[in-house]
Parts: structure tokens; C-alpha cells; sequence
């Protein structure tokens, strides 16, 4: 048995994509035979969360603490050393497979009350993949408990630099805003992005900079926006559909040996959303939500 589990293979046209069992992480997105995601060895732990679907928050919670109707609540410390609850709680959860057709397939987990969540959220992904769309990633959640629930969702996705340097990379983002955080990562602000280095909108080869940073002020055009990596040899757009808020992006040099990343992660929320409320969603009790993104090659 590998780390990730079982790996769900879906493929159409020139377009392939292997989604694993826990986490129900995208361990590999190809057009061609190319990588168009960074990806990992299953028979490892995906590194700095490569690929991981982000349920029921993204990013992090300050402390682990949050208040929800009145109620304080206290979350594990998933990320010590920043003392940080992060990237939620089904990452690292075997999920069940409820469909898997060539071209597509639908995983599901239920997060169950625990101390610092007592909630009961039932959450659902699905991947599909088209020849002339690429991929297409859906989340879904629906509250099946007694009581309101605080919700986020997000996705990590390394888009691969194709062998180049970070240097010779260009990203492209419709944000207009970036979030300021302080020494624990969590937001404290945010500013406009007009006559910085972090105004990505026409596009910014990287050469010397790089981002571990949120935006948000994001420009949509028909219920969509859009961000970009390029290189010399190619690259790829990541769509995102009115849901999301937020994007993370953060640039990694050998995410594994020789293998370099720009992460465009969409989120729903901002960091520490909890709190914050700064795009928080509330389940109400049967309710439900879904949004989409997905990868395109250029």
C-alpha cells in the first residue's frame, strides 16, 4: 500500500490526471505525457501539501482558536512551530470512492464531530477531465448535523515550470489586493497591489522574487477568473469559478529534487476565516455548497 492509497486514473484525449485516495489529493495532471502539475512518489507524503483538497478550512486558524455562535472552540496544532491549526481536517483521511468512469471521478468523506470541530459536514470531489477543457475539479459540502457550521474550502495545485528556474517563470494574477499577515502567517490587512512587486494582473516574470502571499479583490469575467504560469516551454491556466474569494500563491524551489512549482491555490475564505469571517461560509442545517475550478494547458 502506498502513502496515498489507491490512485484513480481518469484520462481523456491527450489529457490524464491521477487523484489519490487519502486526501483525495491530484497527485498528476498531464497533457501529452508533459507535466502540467508538479507531482510526488506515492510511497511518500506529498510534499508541502502538493495537491491536497482543503476541507472544512484552507490555510491556517490562528492559535486553533476560534468562537462560533458563542461557542469557543480549541483545534490541534497541526503546524507547531507557527502554533496553527492548518489546511483543515480531511488532508491526511481515506476518502470513499462514490463513482469512477474513465474520464471522471467523485470521492467522498464525512467529517465527523471532534473536539475543536463539533460539526458533521459531508464533503464531496470530483475530478473530470475533457479533451478540449482539461480539468475540471468540484467541491461539494452539505451540513448533516444539528447545528449551523463554519466552512471553507480550497485546493493546493503546483503548476509545473516545466524543467525551467523560477526566475524564467512568468505568474499572472486578477487580484487586486494582497493580504498582509504578521509572524504567524494570518492576515492582519490588506492593500493595493498598485505600484508593488506583488501587482501580478499584466503578468511578472519572477526572476529574483518570490511569493508566499494571499490576494484577494480578484477580477472575474462571465462568473470566472483566471491566473497564470508560463515558461519558455509552455504552461497553464487555473480558472476558478465566483466562489472563490481568494487565491494563495506561493513559489517553491525543488519542491522535490529538480522539480520547481508555483502553487495557485483557490480558496473560499482568507486565512484564519474563522475568526476573521473574511469569506466564511455558514452551513445551515441541510445546507449545502459547490464550487469549481480547474486547470487548463498552454
Amino acid at each position: 500500500m502506498t502513502f496515498s492509497g489507491r490512485e484513480y486514473t481518469i484520462e481523456a484525449g491527450v489529457h490524464r490526471a491521477t487523484v489519490t485516495e487519502v486526501g483525495a489529493g491530484l497527485q498528476r495532471f498531464t497533457a501529452g505525457g508533459v507535466d502540467v502539475t508538479c507531482t510526488y512518489d506515492v510511497h511518500g507524503l506529498p510534499p508541502k501539501g502538493c495537491g491536497a483538497t482543503l476541507l472544512p478550512w484552507p490555510n491556517r486558524i490562528r492559535d486553533g482558536r476560534y468562537t462560533f455562535e458563542g461557542t469557543a472552540q480549541q483545534l490541534a496544532l497541526t503546524e507547531p512551530k507557527a502554533g496553527n491549526a492548518i489546511h483543515g481536517l480531511a488532508r491526511w483521511a481515506r476518502w470513499t470512492e462514490v463513482s469512477h468512469t474513465a474520464d471522471r471521478v467523485t470521492l467522498r468523506h464525512d467529517i465527523v464531530p471532534q473536539t475543536g470541530y463539533p460539526f458533521e459536514v459531508r464533503v464531496e470531489a470530483t475530478f473530470a477531465v475533457s479533451a478540449e477543457h482539461g480539468l475540471t475539479v468540484t467541491l461539494g459540502a452539505r451540513n448533516l448535523g444539528r447545528t449551523r457550521a463554519p466552512f471553507g474550502a480550497g485546493s493546493h495545485p503546483y503548476l509545473s515550470t516545466r524543467g525551467h528556474a523560477l526566475a524564467d517563470t512568468t505568474v499572472r494574477v486578477p487580484a487586486r489586493e494582497r493580504l498582509i499577515t504578521d509572524d504567524k502567517q494570518v492576515p492582519v490587512g490588506a492593500r493595493s497591489v498598485d505600484n508593488t512587486e506583488h501587482d501580478l494582473r499584466r503578468g511578472k516574470r519572477l526572476r529574483t522574487t518570490r511569493f508566499d502571499d494571499g490576494f484577494t479583490g480578484l477580477s472575474l469575467d462571465g462568473g470566472r477568473g483566471a491566473a497564470e504560469v508560463e515558461t519558455p516551454s509552455g504552461g497553464a491556466r487555473l480558472w476558478f469559478d465566483e466562489t472563490y474569494k481568494f487565491l494563495q500563491v506561493f513559489t517553491v524551489e525543488n519542491l522535490t529534487p529538480g522539480q520547481s512549482g508555483v502553487a495557485i491555490e483557490p480558496m473560499t475564505c482568507a486565512p484564519d476565516a474563522f475568526n476573521s469571517g473574511a469569506g466564511l461560509i455558514v452551513l445551515e442545517l441541510d445546507g449545502a455548497w459547490t464550487g469549481s475550478w480547474g486547470i487548463v494547458p498552454i
